[in-house]
């Protein structure tokens, strides 16, 4: 296993219900990241067609299917894993899913997110697994944007328990119109979760999220900020801009922790550190 790994935080403009010409840029910035080293990329959350845009409900396509079998094609041409999120169509049912794609092109991991917002209920029914995978890099753990709320926390703690070095989290942050970067209000929202479970169990999670406008569905006007983050025990590793118009690729150097305990032992582990079981968080 690796020491350290570069990701690259490929924070995406989105456009809703625009499937090719956001393929088209995540291309392009898996491109990008391929040729400055990286060896993941990670890709913002439901970037095909843009979070709870209206055509959720009638242009989702299956995994595998056509763009799924383009991320793969992209991740085996430059060598890469790709993170993404995608809108799935599953029987009928779709979802807000997350895919981990190694560098052959192979789709090694999918995941339904769980904690949906109500706004985005009509879209996508609700995630009911939690799976890592082990790589050259280490064990690799998949969720998507708010399963990493402070009350969503318990699915990053299950991750952890699994064995997860590294969380990756295809994401989505908006904000109203109005808010700027001089207002940003995320540091609560976003860094204290991320730290929570980085400093208790001694992995790196790493958020990617898109930019621009969204047009469509339950929250059209708002925007989509970046403002991407990846997050240790010690604190902020890499981080975007927060505006958006941000579209831009970061590229991270991701220290990869050990793994050390298991099972019950990761228990006494946390309650060496003082975590209160009785409470969330």
């Amino acid at each position: 296993m690796k020491n350290s790994i570069k990701i690259g935080m490929a924070q995406l403009l989105v456009e809703g219900g625009e499937p090719h010409r956001n393929l088209e840029r995540a291309e392009k910035m898996i491109a990008e990241a391929a040729q400055k080293g990286c060896q993941i990329v990670l890709l913002p959350e439901v970037m095909d067609l843009g979070w709870t845009h209206p055509s959720a409900l009638t242009e989702a396509e299956p995994i595998p299917g056509p763009r799924s079998n383009r991320l793969s094609e992209c991740a085996r041409k430059y060598k890469v894993y790709v993170c993404a999120g995608l809108t799935e169509k599953a029987g009928d049912r779709q979802y807000n899913t997350a895919l981990l794609i190694n560098s052959a092109g192979d789709l090694i991991l999918k995941y339904h997110k769980i904690n949906l917002l109500v706004v985005e209920q009509p879209f996508y029914s609700v995630g009911q697994g939690l799976a890592v995978v082990d790589t050259s890099f280490g064990t690799i753990g998949v969720n998507i944007c708010a399963d990493n709320y402070l009350d969503g926390l318990p699915i990053g703690h299950a991750l952890a328990r699994m064995g997860a070095q590294l969380i990756l989290s295809p994401s989505s942050w908006t904000v109203d119109y109005s808010v700027d970067e001089t207002q940003d209000p995320y540091k609560e929202k976003w860094l204290k979760p991320y730290s929570i479970l980085a400093q208790l169990y001694d992995l790196v999670i790493v958020g990617t999220t898109s930019v621009g406008y969204i047009v469509g569905g339950p929250y059209e006007g708002k925007k989509m900020v970046g403002c991407s983050l990846a997050v240790g025990k010690s604190g902020i590793v890499a981080q975007g801009a927060f505006n958006e118009f941000a579209g831009e690729l970061i590229v991270a150097d991701i220290p990869i922790p050990e793994q050390r305990e298991r099972g019950t032992a990761i228990g006494e582990m946390l309650k060496k550190k003082g975590y209160q079981f009785d409470k969330v968080g």
